[in-house]
């Protein structure tokens, strides 16, 4: 007699679907600035540390003012932050500075996250890479940490060689772990990514447009599929976090659409948008795109009207 197939749990926290975008804001100044390796003093790090920091203040005032609570920060915070060039200690020299961009965060109810870049890979062959890996999340963790953040405020990765990963993962502190997300991509599929992330107790951030170039679960929508990687979110972890993007046209498979497809996006919402997810657009375009999806959204809940006694009280 074969066991009977599992039902996904639903996700444990409230609310809907909400919306945010990665690193630039394009009407903005960057919050990454940086300089060359040889030009790195201490007093150019300390300069670009002070600009970055009043940008990434001024990037999440925005936000809160155009309700977007759904950022991810950029990786060149701290310039050379895990390298061994940056000997400051930034987070002491900038303890007030920070102490100010947490009061922001806690007042406008943000969510951060951080995304290392593709050479951050914790399942190398290369044990300098893995080292330097290892660095960088730790600096990561640190930063997040600076800004008294809990560990629902994530750092998500790729996987790379699911074979090696838990080698790697083990080098990490118990802070980074605690932190950790695994992404699927368009070369380690979900079906993959889910047992290592089930293994080792972290959770999976569903990235759609991935899936979809490399896809697995045979059968499953994607409501089903966001309901099966919510298996490996738990209450600690806060809500439950999906990336979405599509094909920009002309260019490689994979590569990120300069603006977002509202049709698609459409779909999307039909699916899950009643489920409580934290959706980062993948989209060159940057805040410009969430804002039109806010908008799509808002269309959507008008033209359908309320779905129940609660919504009905809660328009009228």
């Amino acid at each position: 007699m074969t066991d009977a197939p599992r039902a996904p749990k639903a996700p444990a926290h409230g609310g809907g679907l909400r919306l945010g975008y990665a690193c630039v804001n394009t009407a903005l100044p960057s919050s990454g600035r940086t300089v060359r390796l040889t030009n790195a003093t201490p007093d150019r790090l300390r300069k670009l540390t002070a600009d970055n920091l009043d940008t990434l203040e001024t990037i999440l005032r925005w936000n809160e003012q155009h309700g977007i609570e759904v950022f991810r920060v950029t990786s060149n915070l701290i310039p050379f932050g895990s390298h061994p060039v940056n000997e400051l200690e930034w987070w002491e020299e900038y303890a007030a500075r920070f102490e100010q961009i947490a009061d922001l965060i806690r007042r406008s109810g943000a969510r951060l996250s951080t995304h290392p870049g593709q050479y951050t890979v914790l399942s190398s062959v290369k044990p300098a890479v893995v080292a330097a890996a290892v660095a960088e999340l730790e600096y990561q963790n640190r930063l997040l940490d600076t800004v008294a953040l809990g560990p629902s405020h994530k750092i998500v990765l790729h996987v790379g060689s699911v074979e090696r990963f838990e080698t790697g993962f083990d080098r990490l502190s118990e802070g980074a772990r605690s932190r950790l997300v695994l992404e699927n991509d368009e070369r380690i599929s979900l079906d993959q990514v889910v047992p290592l992330a089930e293994r080792i107790g972290v959770p999976v951030v569903l990235d759609v447009f991935h899936h979809r170039l490399a896809p697995s679960f045979d059968g499953l929508s994607t409501r089903e599929l966001v309901l099966r990687t919510a298996e490996t979110w738990k209450e600690v972890d806060g809500r439950q976090k999906i990336h979405f993007s599509t094909q920009a046209p002309g260019k490689r498979p994979g590569a990120h659409a300069e603006r977002i497809d509202l049709d698609a996006f459409a779909e999307l919402v039909d699916e899950v948008g009643d489920l409580p997810l934290d959706c980062i657009l993948e989209v060159k375009d940057k805040e410009q795109s969430v804002l039109r999806a806010k908008e799509r959204m808002r269309s959507a809940i008008l033209r359908s009207g309320p779905r129940s006694s609660v919504d009905r009280a809660a328009v009228s």
